[in-house]
């Protein structure tokens, strides 16, 4: 007998208002991901003031109230049909800049539509959802049948890499605040979001080593002045710094920096474990800061990993390193990269060990995770 009943329960539970409950969660679901909707106090108080007056009506059997209930039930009815009405037939597109930073805002430019050809839609607000690229609100007043209105906005990515959709909400409290008709829009687009630029500490210290040292390496004769340095034999005497043989009782020749950029090659190596995840994320960006750095300053870059092997400004611009930098991922296995046989300032990201890199790294600086810093801390110069 309680078996029977608990089946006679469990078909009961399996069955809400005549629908099957997989379908009514189905349905749920759904009204859920496409319109939402927020009784307001004001409409709170006036679905209250409305059942007041139908008790009232029932209960005095006054056919005045009756009325008044019957115009307050179809203001309700209205409200519900025009809030409906307004947020149909709207189109969002986003127009984003060619370039974009993680953790940095950018102006975005954004058009809504009105689809509908003759009915306007009044007292829309556009926000973005949580963890979206977009957190402001705008508010439109009134879009007009068939037309289009255009506003800018900021929008923040959190995280580097490939983002093909974001999501906005639409919502109104049209025609009389009763109730806060909300749908959400996902707009679907790839947008390559690069690696932040933005300095951690260490960074720009890092930078300035490394400039210092591929200025050294420019001796020749340009024009900037470099330094005082003792007279080699075949030398021009027209270099001599009379001043300072004078002083030293040496023959000294001023020495000037060459008429070229400097050189730097960045290798990054993909091959990473899992434990290693925090400091793949901050060579990314200490591998994207320096090539942003000493690009803006004129400099020859070249850039490679086990995948791709870039040189700047010869093959490709600055944005085509960043560009991989944004869409890289760590590997569990690859071959290592070896040492350039040039004269640059080699820098060279890699989470393996310093006696398994291979070759020799003659005036390189190799980053490891071994501090889970950088660059302080983590940073092995081989000889």
């Amino acid at each position: 007998m309680l078996w029977i009943v608990q089946r006679q329960m469990a078909a009961k539970d399996s069955v809400v208002f005549g629908v099957p409950r997989q379908a009514w969660g189905r349905l749920r679901a759904w009204t859920r991901a496409r319109v939402r909707e927020r009784v307001t106090a004001s409409g709170m108080g006036f679905i209250i003031a409305t059942a007041l007056t139908g008790a009232a009506a029932f209960l005095s059997a006054n056919n005045l109230l009756f009325l008044l209930l019957a115009a307050m039930g179809s203001m309700l009815l209205a409200s519900n049909f025009l809030s409906r009405l307004s947020l149909s037939g709207l189109e969002l597109d986003i127009f984003l800049p060619d370039h974009i930073c993680a953790r940095r805002s950018v102006s975005a430019r954004i058009r809504l539509r009105n689809e509908k050809r003759f009915i306007p839609s009044f007292s829309i607000h556009l926000s973005g959802v949580e963890e979206g690229a977009f957190t402001g609100q705008i508010y439109f007043p009134a879009i007009e049948g068939g037309s289009s209105v255009e506003e800018m906005l900021d929008v923040h990515f959190q995280r580097r890499g490939l983002h093909t959709e974001d999501t906005f909400r639409f919502s109104s409290r049209f025609p009389f605040a009763f109730a806060e008709r909300r749908m959400n829009v996902t707009v679907t687009r790839d947008v390559i979001v690069y690696p932040a630029l933005d300095p951690r500490p260490g960074f720009e210290s890092l930078a300035h080593a490394v400039a210092g040292e591929a200025e050294a390496r420019l001796q020749g004769r340009g024009h900037d002045f470099y330094r005082i340095r003792p007279y080699q034999s075949m030398e021009s005497a027209r270099h001599v710094d009379w001043r300072a043989t004078a002083h030293t009782g040496q023959l000294q020749v001023r020495e000037f920096a060459r008429e070229q950029e400097p050189s730097i090659a960045l290798s990054f190596d993909l091959q990473a474990g899992a434990s290693d995840e925090v400091w793949f994320e901050e060579a990314i960006e200490c591998c994207a800061f320096l090539a942003w750095t000493f690009s803006g300053r004129g400099a020859r870059l070249r850039f490679r990993t086990q995948e791709i092997d870039l040189i700047t400004p010869v093959e490709a611009d600055v944005y085509a390193i960043l560009k991989n930098l944004a869409l890289v991922e760590r590997k569990r296995r690859c071959q290592r990269l070896d040492p350039l046989a040039e004269d640059s300032v080699q820098l060279l990201f890699s989470a393996r060990e310093a006696g398994t890199l291979g070759g020799a790294w003659p005036a390189a600086v190799v980053f490891g995770p071994s501090h889970r810093t950088l660059p302080t801390g983590s940073t092995t110069r081989l000889s």
